[in-house]
C-alpha cells in the first residue's frame, strides 16, 4: 500500500467529505485556483473535530525511490495542523494564499503570501488558519509512520501505539 493510500484509510470517510469540500472548493473559486487531479485527503487526525484539528492535502507528488514531494496543505480559518515533528523529513513550506500563524520549535510568528520556512527534521511544528490559508510543501518523500504527534490522543504516526 502507497503512503496516499495509508492517508486516505486514516481521512474523514467520504460520505462525510462533501460539504467540506464544497466550502474549499468555493474558496478556490475565490482565489482563482485550481488543485492537481487527485484524490483530496481530507483529514481530523483522528480526533473528529474537524474544524478545529485538521486540514485538506493534496498530494501533486511522492516519490519514495526519487527522494521529494510536494502537497498542497489548506486549512480553514482558526484551524490548526496539530505540533508534530518527523524524524526523517525535511520540510520547506510556502505560503501561497492566506495568513498562518505558524509554531516552530518554541517560537509563534505570522507566515503571509511569499513566506517560506525550512523545517528540520526533529523540530516541532505546527500552524493555524488565520482565515483561510493555502501552503505549499517541498519535502523528503512523506511516510505516515514518520510523524510524530505532540497530542497522544492522535491515533496514527510513529509515536501511536495500538490500544
Amino acid at each position: 500500500m502507497d503512503e496516499l493510500d495509508k492517508g486516505l484509510e486514516i481521512g474523514i470517510a467520504e460520505e462525510r467529505q462533501g460539504p467540506i469540500l464544497a466550502a474549499f472548493h468555493k474558496q478556490l473559486a475565490a482565489w482563482e485556483l485550481a488543485m492537481p487531479p487527485v484524490a483530496p485527503l481530507v483529514l481530523d487526525f483522528g480526533l473528529d473535530r474537524f474544524d478545529e484539528v485538521g486540514l485538506i492535502e493534496y498530494w501533486i507528488a511522492n516519490e519514495l525511490d526519487a527522494g521529494y514531494c510536494g502537497k498542497y496543505l489548506f486549512v480553514f480559518d482558526g484551524q490548526t495542523c496539530p505540533a508534530h515533528h518527523h524524524d526523517e523529513k525535511l520540510e520547506t513550506f510556502f505560503i501561497v494564499k492566506g495568513t498562518v500563524a505558524m509554531t516552530y520549535g518554541d517560537r509563534t510568528f505570522e507566515m503571509r503570501p511569499g513566506d517560506v520556512l525550512r523545517v528540520e527534521p526533529g523540530n516541532a511544528h505546527s500552524f493555524t488558519g488565520k482565515g483561510p490559508a493555502l501552503l505549499l510543501e517541498v519535502s523528503k518523500p512523506c511516510t505516515i509512520a514518520d510523524n510524530y504527534f505532540a497530542d497522544p490522543a492522535i491515533p496514527i504516526g510513529g509515536n501511536y501505539r495500538a490500544r
